[in-house]
């Protein structure tokens, strides 16, 4: 008999009356199937690293079991059949590895911390730099006056 170990995913959606029955389904078929349940790991609901099926979060379980190579065929066929078990993997393990894979170690939420702000030394002041008032300006109208050529009319006029 080989040692397996037996990870899946189910949808956070499920209520955890189905969620206990699913996994209750999927532990009794290693009995049925002449194996022995060495562990059974329930990880709760964790977020998951990209969406999967629409899913951000999911219920983490393993299984850790001793059977034959028609168990971890079996559960497969029936995490296929069942659509709230979104992603599933089965390694076999060494006859020393029967320890389970310990769960992640969830990261502490940073406190809100409040900045308090050093009261200032005592520092020098510096005078400021005296204004200089300045007059304004005049207005400058920068575009050129156009002289007027004299019309003819005025010039005769102003010969009489």
């Amino acid at each position: 008999m080989r040692i397996y170990e037996t990870a899946f995913l189910i949808a956070p959606n499920l209520s955890e009356e189905d969620t206990e029955k699913l996994i209750q389904q999927m532990a009794d078929v290693i009995p049925a199937k002449k194996g022995k349940m060495i562990h059974v790991d329930k990880w709760g609901k964790r977020k998951l690293a990209y969406q999967i099926k629409k899913f951000e979060a999911a219920y983490y379980v393993f299984f850790l079991y001793k059977g034959e190579a028609d168990i971890p065929s079996e559960l497969e066929r029936r995490f296929k059949q069942n659509e709230a078990v979104i992603r599933y993997l089965t390694v076999k393990k060494e006859e020393g590895e029967e320890k389970t894979t310990p769960p992640k170690k969830e990261t502490p939420k940073a406190k809100e911390t409040v900045e308090t702000k050093p009261e200032p030394e005592k520092m020098e002041t510096k005078p400021e730099p005296e204004k200089v008032e300045t007059k304004p300006e005049p207005e400058v109208d920068l575009k050129p006056e156009k002289k007027k050529k004299p019309s003819k009319e005025k010039s005769e006029e102003e010969e009489k």
